[in-house]
């Protein structure tokens, strides 16, 4: 009885966790993918290093093994030439051969000269040997430690997609159960309050003085490369047949593509954001903002002044939507407008 007591508990306390917050799931397993995805990364560029690293060892292996055969191939002739004219038989004919005392002088030293290049290619050989010894070790190491790296970054996908099946659960739930997304769209209703909170503080104080974003209807650049998939405006649920507004457009886009700011202005918001994941508020003057959410890492902060086009984070899936693109929104005076009325026509 206790022992089923006990799991009883452990049902309702994993009930009244997912009853808590769907956005805060979604936001957690949204964190927890961003921790996987920076590792993956990680091991992705050490694994890639690696691998450049072999070629260069194996190409350094390929050099020295030819720079030892023509070595080789020195001192087999010259040990046919010892055995068989006899070790001192070509310097006692060359000294015998001298006219004078000077050419004897001459012919000394050239066979210094001889001694001596003779003397530096084996000790060259020898370095040379000892070299492909140490860089056939490092290749014998590299090639571990390639498998170690391989091993984590398929420990590291396996780990992600795991991640990825999570969110698919709790978006899959809200999907089915009327419930679940009758919640979903009031916490949205709520964080969406709390985002006009923050673009309203942004207009007071030191805000920033841009001008001229009105006249750029239909001409801002796009945000990022891709296509909308999910527009602008009131919809209903086909399932539910409950009305839905969605102040933003998401654009589906190629995994980390960079995105960037359709006009000057600066920022006043670059972190995570209930339903939004990581969000970047850009504040453009005279009442107009935009808003990049779902991104995988942002390359700005508060404070900072934006040029026109500048990239200010990578597409990622952090938001709600679980496929790789950017939620774009564009609000007047906090209000969200229609921004794919004022992007470029393809």
């Amino acid at each position: 009885m206790q022992k089923e007591i006990k799991a009883q508990r452990e049902r309702l306390k994993q009930v009244k966790n997912r009853e808590s917050s769907i956005l805060s799931d979604i936001e957690q397993t949204n964190k927890q993918m961003k921790t996987v995805e920076n590792d993956l990364r990680k091991y992705k560029i050490r694994l890639a290093n690696t691998e450049g690293r072999i070629s260069q060892v194996e190409h350094e292996i390929s050099v020295s093994k030819s720079t030892l055969e023509r070595h080789r191939q020195w001192m087999k002739r010259k040990l046919r030439t010892i055995h068989k004219y006899g070790r001192n038989s070509d310097v006692i004919l060359l000294l015998l051969s001298a006219h004078d005392i000077s050419q004897l002088i001459r012919t000394g030293k050239n066979l210094q000269y001889i001694t001596a290049h003779e003397h530096t290619r084996m000790i060259t050989y020898q370095k040379n040997l000892n070299s492909l010894n140490e860089k056939e070790k490092q290749l014998t190491l590299l090639k571990k430690e390639i498998v170690s790296n391989r091993a984590k970054v398929l420990a590291e996908e396996t780990s992600l997609a795991a991640k990825r099946r999570d969110k698919e659960i709790v978006l899959a739930s809200v999907k089915k159960k009327k419930s679940s997304h009758t919640k979903m769209i009031r916490e949205m209703e709520e964080s969406s309050k709390k985002l006009l909170d923050i673009i309203k503080r942004s207009d007071r104080g030191d805000a920033f003085a841009g001008r001229g974003f009105a006249a750029l209807k239909g001409r801002l650049p796009w945000p990022v490369e891709g296509k909308v998939v999910i527009p602008y405006g009131s919809q209903k649920d086909p399932q539910f047949n409950t009305p839905v507004f969605r102040s933003g457009a998401f654009i589906e886009s190629r995994s980390d593509s960079p995105a960037k700011a359709v006009h000057e202005g600066k920022v006043v918001f670059a972190e995570w954001f209930k339903g939004y994941g990581q969000l970047v508020i850009i504040n453009h003057g005279e009442g107009y903002h935009s808003l990049y959410g779902s991104l995988s890492e942002i390359f700005t902060k508060v404070g900072d002044i934006i040029k026109d086009k500048q990239i200010v984070g990578r597409v990622g899936n952090s938001g709600l939507v679980n496929l790789p693109g950017l939620y774009f929104e564009l609000r007047y005076k906090g209000k969200p407008i229609n921004p794919t009325q004022w992007l470029q026509r393809r």
